[in-house]
This record gives structure tokens, sequence and C-alpha cells, in this order.
């Protein structure tokens, strides 16, 4: 990994699971939602949760949820076509029907088909399936927010992780694009004891939607080739697969081992001590 870190002039970092790994606010987020269904529905709803972290759920990271059909939905990263359709209560779609449900390419709308690319689209996901509203989402989202910048909230920092910002700001340069909004950044970044490593802050991107149109925006403002620029997350949908597909190297955060495999592509655990 340090190789391709080093021969970079750009490097491009994600910013929740990738520049810290807590997860204690998921539950939170999650338990703020099912405060909101009825009494005789918490149990179920709590479960529903927990076995989505687990990976015994249809719906996990790495999944799509279509909250149309209320099912899961498997897409090749790297095509963006739909291999796998399974209900939310386990059953899986033939593929006559998943053909015909998703032609060609899939669409991220944000709306009806959700990209689970981390821990805060699992509560969401388990909100849309019980009947609640995207305003209560929203509202419990901003909740959750607002708690993270309470002392009744710490995050962990990661071993080595501003020593070596340090470094490499002094070398090349190191930008943040991430899909939260800019003042939760900032002060995400204040309690990380980050804030003054990065270049630049691109915030509310719309991962992954507009993913490749903000890569191809940063490359242009900085004046870099794909090839010389390293994309840093612990999302593949949105932030390895599109760099990968624009001819960026990407570096993967993922502590769980995976099939995919690439070229241009090194997996980590953790950035502890891996910069």
């Amino acid at each position: 990994m340090k190789s391709i870190i080093d021969d970079a002039k750009l490097l491009i970092f994600d910013l929740d699971g990738t520049l810290y790994e807590d997860t204690d606010h998921f539950d939170y987020y999650c338990r703020l939602l099912q405060k909101r269904v009825s009494d005789d529905k918490q149990k179920a709803f709590w479960d529903t949760y927990e076995s989505m972290k687990k990976g015994t759920h249809p719906v996990g990271i790495g999944k799509v949820y279509d909250i149309k059909n209320d099912a899961s939905v498997t897409v090749d990263p790297m095509t963006l076509q739909v291999t796998k359709v399974i209900s939310f209560n386990g059953e899986e779609w033939p593929q006559d029907k998943v053909r015909a449900e998703f032609s060609g390419e899939l669409v991220y709308d944000f709306e009806r088909l959700i990209a689970i690319g981390d821990g805060w689209w699992l509560p969401y996901a388990t909100a849309m399936h019980f009947g609640l509203k995207q305003a209560d989402t929203w509202e419990c989202y901003n909740a959750t927010k607002e708690y993270m910048v309470t002392d009744q909230f710490q995050l962990s920092k990661t071993p080595g992780l501003k020593q070596a910002l340090q470094r490499l700001k002094e070398k090349k340069k190191v930008v943040l694009l991430t899909n939260s909004e800019r003042e939760d950044v900032k002060r995400l970044l204040h309690e990380l004891e980050l804030h003054d490593l990065f270049h630049a802050l691109y915030t509310e991107s719309e991962k992954p939607l507009k993913t490749k149109e903000k890569l191809k925006t940063i490359l242009n403002e900085y004046g870099v080739q794909p090839h010389e620029a390293v994309s840093i997350g612990d999302n593949f949908i949105n932030e390895i697969a599109p760099a990968l597909l624009m001819g960026l190297r990407a570096v993967y955060i993922q502590p769980n081992s995976i099939d995919v495999e690439h070229e241009n592509l090194h997996v980590v655990p953790t950035l502890a001590n891996a910069l």
C-alpha cells in the first residue's frame, strides 16, 4: 500500500469509516428510529438491525436497498449490473424477474435505490421496512449528528493517522471527499485533531451518484492524471469502484476478507499505521 501512496500526487480521503472507525453512533441512530415505531414492533425492529450488522440478513453493507420492492439488490460494482435480488424476507427472485425489473446499469437515486456502503444506511433501511417516513430518518440523523459533538460521545483517534497526514501534506495534495455536511465535517475533524491537514474539503458530494463527477473535478483542479491519484475509503460502491473505473488507484478499508481483485486496488483492515 505504501508504494501507491508514495507514488501518488493526490490523495482523496473519505471521512466516515475511514478517518474514524467507530460504530456506536449507528446504534444510537437506530435507537432513535426504533422509538418511532409502535411498542409491539420495537423488538423486531432492533433484531432486524442486529441481523443486518452481523451479515445474516439479505440487506447489508455492500448491497443496495430497493425501497419500492423492499428487497436487497446485489450489484457488480464494476459494471453496475444487477446480479441478484432477495426480498426482505429472504426469498430470492428468479433471474427473469431480475432482468425485467433491472435492465442496464443501475442508477442510485437516494429515493428508491439506496447504496448501503456504510453503517449509516442499516438503520435507514430498517426504518423504511417498518414503515417510517423520510422525515423520521432525517430528524433522527440530525439528532445523532448533534449527539456526536457532545461530551457524551467520544471518537476514537486512529493511531498514527495525524502524524501520517502531516507528513503526506508536505509532499502531496491531500483532500477530503465526503457526503457529510460541511459544518459536521469541520466539527468531526476538530475532534479528531485533523482539521488543518487537508488542502480542501469537498462536502455534500452525493456519492455514489456523483462520485465520478466529483473525482473529475478534483483531478482537474489539481492538474493530476487519474493514475497519479489514490481514492481511500471504506465504501466500495461510493469511493472505490468509481475511482478504479476512472483509472485511479484505490485503498479499500475492509476488515473482512473480500473476493474483489484489481491491479490498482489495495485492501487494508484499517488505516492504523498503514500510511
